[in-house]
C-alpha cells in the first residue's frame, strides 16, 4: 500500500507498476536535510515511515552503492547523491543557456535572480544568480520552497487548472510564516487566479518579513509554462511598487528571451 509520502499531490496514483521498495528508498534518501545530515538508523526509519528493518536494508543498499557512509552509528548522504540531481539538470541544456540572461539582469536590476519548477505543492531551485545574501533561508539548486506562499509558486500554480491548484493548495501545510501570509485557500485561489490574468505574480513579504518577490513565465513553443523566473528585494530597499514599475519590466523580457530559447 503507497503512503502519502510515495503519492505527493499532483502525481499520478500508484499502479500495478508502482516499485514500492524503489519508492520507500527514496523516502530514505529524503530524510536527510539540513537539519538532519547525520542520523542513527532509527531516525531515518522514524524519518521516513519505515521500520528499523526495511530503513537498515536500504540504508546498507545505499552504502554499497556509495551514496551513503556511516561511521558504525550515524548514516550521512555522500557527494554521489548530486549525481541523481544532476542528471535532470544537464538533461535540461536550456539553464546553461538561461544563465547568462539572468546575469544580465542581475546586473541590471542589482537584485537576486532565480528559475524554479513546479514539484507537487512545492517549488524547486533550477537556477539562481544572487547579489547578496538577503534572505535567512539558504537558497540554491535543489532548494525547495511552498509554492502558496512564493511568487514563483503562485505563478507556476496559475498554469493548471482550478481544480488541481485547489488540490494542491489543500494538501499544502499553509503556515502563516509571517504576518503577511496568506493561508486561507479560498484567497490564494483567488491570487493564482490574478496571476494567471496578469501574466506575473508580485508576493509582499509573505514567505519571510522584508522580502519581496516578482516572478514572469517561461513558456514552451505550445505556450505551456515550463518555468518560472524571478527577482527578490528587500522592502526597505525597494518597495513593492518600485518594484513593480521599475524591475518587473526588465524581468518580463529576460524570461521571453529564455523562453525563445526553448
Amino acid at each position: 500500500m503507497a503512503t502519502p509520502k510515495d503519492h505527493p499531490p499532483g502525481t499520478p496514483a500508484p499502479g500495478d507498476s508502482y516499485v514500492q521498495s524503489f519508492a520507500r528508498g527514496l523516502q530514505v534518501i529524503r530524510s536527510f536535510s539540513a537539519s538532519a545530515p547525520r542520523q542513527t538508523l532509527s531516525e531515518v526509519a522514524a524519518a521516513s515511515g519505515l521500520t528499523r528493518a526495511g530503513a537498515r536494508r536500504i540504508l546498507l543498499t545505499l552504502q554499497t552503492l556509495g551514496y551513503v557512509v556511516s561511521d558504525g552509528k550515524l548514516f550521512t548522504l555522500t557527494p554521489r547523491i548530486l549525481d541523481l540531481g544532476f542528471a535532470y539538470l544537464s538533461s535540461m541544456p536550456i539553464w546553461n543557456r538561461a544563465e547568462p540572461v539572468m546575469e544580465a539582469l542581475v546586473q541590471q536590476v542589482q537584485e537576486s535572480c532565480s528559475a524554479a519548477v513546479l514539484d507537487a505543492t512545492d517549488i524547486v531551485y533550477v537556477m539562481r544568480v544572487p547579489t547578496q545574501k538577503i534572505m535567512r533561508i539558504s537558497l540554491g539548486v535543489g532548494s525547495r520552497l511552498p509554492a502558496y506562499c512564493t511568487s514563483l509558486g503562485r505563478l507556476l500554480l496559475a498554469d493548471l487548472d482550478d481544480d488541481e491548484v485547489r488540490a494542491r493548495l489543500q494538501a499544502s501545510e499553509r503556515t502563516a510564516l509571517t504576518k503577511h501570509t496568506v493561508t486561507d485557500v479560498d484567497a490564494l485561489m483567488a491570487k493564482v487566479a490574478q496571476a494567471r490574468k496578469q501574466q506575473w505574480c508580485l508576493v509582499n513579504q509573505e514567505l519571510e518579513e522584508g522580502l519581496i518577490s516578482v516572478a514572469a513565465p517561461i513558456v514552451n513553443r505550445q505556450g505551456r509554462m515550463v518555468a518560472a523566473l524571478n527577482i527578490t528585494g528587500q522592502a526597505n530597499r525597494t518597495n513593492a511598487k518600485v518594484m513593480q514599475d521599475t524591475m518587473l519590466p526588465a524581468l518580463l523580457d529576460a524570461a521571453k528571451k529564455i523562453s525563445r530559447l526553448l
